[in-house]
C-alpha cells in the first residue's frame, strides 16, 4: 500500500516536474506534514485524466504551456488534481468537454471546460472582445444560468452528450444548452440555427412531476421524474427516444412500452442505446442493438419502445450504458456485462447477448476481504468503471487516448485499479477522458 502510495507520489511528482502538485500533496495527505491537534477535515477533490487537447481536463498549462521549455501535453495518463474552489457534487464528460456542478446557494453553480463550438458550455465571453465567445475553454469557467432565484435554487446534476448539455435544478426544472439540430435540447428545431456563440439557455418544465435525473445520450436526452416516468427527446433514428418511431422529437415526451406504469429509479445512456432500472430490480432497454445490447429480446438492430430484458441474474440495482457495451450491478453486488467490445472478462470475450459476470475477486474481494463489493458502475463510450464500497476505482475497456488513467496506453481486458490519492466517491466517463470526485484520506 505505502509502497505504491509513495511510489506514485514521487514518481508523478518527478515525472511531471510538479513536486508541489501531486508529490507534496500526497506527502501531506499521508500524514507526513506537521502534526496537528486533531484530525484534519477530509477534503473533497476532483481528479481528471485522459485527452488534453480540447481543454476538457480544465488545466490550461496542458494546452498552452506556462513556461517556454514545456511542450503541450497531449495526454494525461494518470489522475491529476484539478484545483476547484467549490465542493463539486456532480460531473459529466461530453465529447471533448466537461461540466462540473456544486450543490451550493452561491450564484455560480456550474462550470464548463473544453470544446464549446456549439455553446454546450453556454456563451463564454471573450475577455479581449466582449462580443465574441470562446470555442475552447481551457479552465473551469462559470456558466451563468437564467435562474429566477439564483440564491435559493440549487443544481443537483449535470449531463453531457455529443454537443449538448443538461442541467438539473431542485426547483426551477431543467436547463438545456448546445446543439439542438435533432431537438435534443427539448425545443423546436430551427433551420440553419447557429449554435456557435449562442446565448440561448432553454428551460424545460412540462413534466408529470419534478425531474430527478437527466441523462444525455449522443444526440438525445432522457428525463426521469419523481413519479418514476421517463421522458425523451432528440435524435430517434435508432429508436433511442423510445417513443415508438424513428423520427426526431423536439418536445420531451413520455415513454410507454414495457415501462408504462413501472416505477423507474434510474436511466442510463451514452451512445444510442438506453437502459432503465425499476424499483423491483428489472432492467429495460431500447435504442441501438447493433452490438447485441438488446439481442436477448430481438433480432433487429433497433428497438423503438422500452422492452423488458429477461435476465436471470437477480435483482438489478444500477445499470450503465456505453457505446457498444452495457453493465449492470445486482443487489448482491455482482457485476454483469454484455454487448460488444472489451467487456472485462479477458481478450476472448468480445461479444455476448447474455450478461456475463465479472468475478468479484477482480474487484478485490477475497476470503481475507469478504466485505468488499462493487457499489457503483459507470460507462463511457468504450470504457467501463466500477467503484467499490471502499472507494476504490477499477477501470477496463478501450484506453482511447489514455482515458483509463492507468498510466499505460494499452487497452485493459480486465478490471484494473486506478491509483487515486483518496476515496473515490463518483466518476464520470467520456469518450477519451474521465473525471473523478474524491474524498482525501485525511
Amino acid at each position: 500500500g505505502l509502497g505504491l502510495g509513495l511510489d506514485f507520489g514521487v514518481g508523478v511528482g518527478l515525472r511531471l516536474g510538479l513536486g508541489v502538485g501531486l508529490g507534496l500533496g500526497l506527502d501531506l495527505d499521508l500524514g507526513l506534514g506537521p502534526p496537528t491537534a486533531r484530525a484534519a477535515k477530509r477534503k473533497d477533490r476532483v481528479f481528471v485524466w485522459g485527452f488534453c487537447y480540447s481543454g476538457a481536463l480544465g488545466v490550461p498549462s496542458f494546452v498552452k504551456p506556462d513556461v517556454g521549455w514545456k511542450k503541450p501535453r497531449r495526454i494525461q495518463p494518470t489522475p491529476y488534481r484539478l484545483e476547484t474552489e467549490e465542493k463539486i457534487s456532480s460531473a459529466a464528460c461530453g465529447y471533448g468537454f466537461t461540466l462540473l456542478s456544486s450543490n451550493t446557494a452561491d450564484i455560480t453553480k456550474v462550470w464548463g471546460m473544453g470544446l464549446n463550438k456549439d455553446s454546450q458550455l453556454g456563451f463564454q465571453r471573450s475577455i479581449r472582445d466582449r462580443t465574441k465567445g470562446y470555442e475552447y475553454v481551457l479552465e473551469p469557467s462559470p456558466i451563468p444560468l437564467p435562474l429566477e432565484k439564483p440564491q435559493e435554487t440549487r443544481v443537483l446534476q449535470v449531463s453531457c452528450g455529443r454537443a449538448h448539455s443538461l442541467i438539473l435544478t431542485d426547483s426551477e426544472g431543467v436547463f438545456t444548452m448546445g446543439n439542438n439540430s435533432y431537438g435534443q435540447c427539448g425545443r423546436k428545431v430551427v433551420e440553419d440555427e447557429t449554435y456557435s456563440e449562442s446565448h440561448l439557455i432553454h428551460q424545460l418544465k412540462e413534466f408529470d412531476s419534478r425531474v430527478v435525473q437527466v441523462v444525455c445520450g449522443q444526440d438525445h436526452s432522457l428525463f426521469r421524474t419523481k413519479k418514476g416516468a421517463v421522458y425523451a427527446c432528440g435524435w430517434g433514428a435508432d429508436g433511442q427516444t423510445g417513443l415508438g418511431h424513428y423520427d426526431i422529437t423536439s418536445v420531451p415526451t413520455k415513454l410507454r412500452g414495457d415501462i408504462a406504469g413501472v416505477n423507474i429509479i434510474q436511466v442510463s445512456s451514452y451512445g444510442d442505446c438506453c437502459l432503465a432500472v425499476s424499483d423491483e430490480g428489472d432492467v429495460f432497454g431500447w435504442g441501438n442493438s447493433e452490438y447485441l445490447q438488446l439481442a436477448s429480446v430481438t433480432e433487429t438492430t433497433q428497438v423503438n419502445v422500452p422492452r423488458h430484458l429477461p435476465f436471470k441474474i437477480g435483482k438489478i440495482k444500477e445499470a450503465a450504458c456505453g457505446g457498444t457495451g452495457n453493465i449492470v450491478l445486482t443487489e448482491e453486488g455482482n457485476v454483469f456485462v454484455w454487448g460488444y467490445g472489451i467487456l472485462g472478462k479477458g481478450p476472448n470475450l468480445i461479444e455476448t447477448a447474455v450478461p456475463k459476470m465479472i468475478p468479484p475477486s477482480l474487484f478485490g474481494w477475497s476470503d481475507f476481504n469478504p466485505d468488499i463489493r462493487v457499489a457503483h458502475v459507470r460507462c463511457g463510450l468504450s470504457q467501463f468503471a466500477a467503484i467499490t464500497n471502499r472507494g476504490e476505482l477499477f477501470v477496463w475497456g478501450k484506453n482511447l487516448r489514455g482515458c483509463l488513467g492507468t498510466g499505460r496506453m494499452e487497452d485493459q481486458y480486465f478490471p484494473w485499479r486506478v491509483t487515486v490519492p483518496g476515496e473515490v466517491v463518483d466518476v464520470a466517463c467520456g469518450v477519451d477522458h474521465m473525471v473523478s470526485m474524491v474524498k482525501s484520506f485525511t
